[in-house]
């Protein structure tokens, strides 16, 4: 990603990471048959999110973290060409490591 983005609050910018193209099998599956991946690599984070005394939360991920998301999760959008994700930090459902 050569653009600067930054997102806001509790949001990330997520990459989806390419899962196999052959099933356990051995069975090569179409680009059409494949299930968008739920991993992804983290591009860039906010700052937090403010909480009811009015402080700022820090987020948990961090920018290089890969992390598991749910299916429908987040905001698909192209910056650079690339297919990216904006999603708020709590629909990641874990890290990766």
């Amino acid at each position: 990603m050569n653009t600067k983005f930054r997102p806001l609050h509790d949001r990330i910018v997520v990459k989806r990471l390419d899962q196999d193209q052959k099933s356990s099998g051995g069975i090569i599956i179409p680009d059409t048959a494949k299930e968008k991946p739920i991993q992804g690599e983290v591009l860039a984070v906010g700052k937090g999110a403010v909480n009811e005394e009015g402080k700022l939360r820090p987020m948990e991920v961090k920018t290089g973290d890969k992390v598991l998301f749910a299916k429908y999760a987040g905001t698909e959008v192209k910056l650079d060409g690339e297919e990216l994700l904006i999603m708020r930090e709590s629909d990641v459902m874990g890290i990766i490591e």
